[in-house]
């Protein structure tokens, strides 16, 4: 059984509005993420989140193929994940872990980083860095050093995973004390490798212009 924990617990503090409650193209950002998992086949879907943004976003009220259901987050991140694989139905094997901001994400996308994670255990979407990379001081101001950005990807979501894998890289997590930022991190606490997948555009939606930048790319795409 594959499904999905989409974590939407966030304050949205950076982009100073409720970008998971923002419309896009006519539909909430994070209504958008649901879908996108229940069209790529996701039996079920747990969107951990507050209830104020569980109404506001209409998915108290939609209706859908397959179980849509939602938990209380965490003080932090990895504790927002934790609640949503404890609430995944029995059977789950294999779960993809999404950001609710990432909205562009397509059930092709996921469906590539799901067949990878089928094949290795662990999966996740990323992008290989283009950017020149510059260090700085505290002031902002460029070190002469130069950073390589070869073989640096950048982590996106899905990040997908036998299950059994990831509860135990967060059960190690909890005991060693570790503070994660994402799944792969957390499967660094094990010394499992994750599988790199480039799905495409897949921004997350942070600062306010980049909502209008993924409306722009989702109206280009319908």
């Amino acid at each position: 059984m594959f499904c999905a924990v989409i974590v939407a617990a966030g304050s949205s503090r950076r982009a100073g509005f409720d970008k998971l409650a923002a419309p896009l193209a006519g539909l909430p950002v994070l209504r958008r993420s649901v879908d996108a998992f229940v069209a790529a086949g996701a039996e079920a879907v747990v969107v951990v989140c507050p209830e104020s943004r569980w109404v506001e976003t209409g998915l108290a009220t939609a209706t859908f193929p397959v179980p849509v259901s939602r938990v209380d987050g965490g003080a932090e991140r990895q504790d927002s994940v934790a609640a949503g694989l404890a609430a995944l139905p029995a059977g789950t094997r294999m779960v993809a872990v999404h950001d609710g901001a990432r909205p562009l994400i397509t059930p092709e996308g996921i469906c590539r980083c799901l067949e990878a994670a089928a094949k290795t255990g662990a999966a996740t979407c990323a992008h290989p860095v283009v950017d020149t990379l510059k260090r700085a001081d505290a002031a902002g101001l460029s070190l002469p050093e130069k950073v390589s950005r070869d073989c640096l990807w950048g982590m996106e979501t899905p990040q997908i995973f036998r299950l059994e894998l990831l509860s135990e890289a967060y059960a190690r997590v909890k005991a060693q004390g570790l503070v994660v930022t994402d799944e792969v991190s957390a499967m660094e606490a094990l010394g499992v490798p994750t599988q790199l997948v480039q799905v495409g555009v897949n921004l997350k939606i942070t600062l306010p212009g980049d909502l209008e930048l993924a409306e722009l790319i989702w109206l280009h795409r319908a």
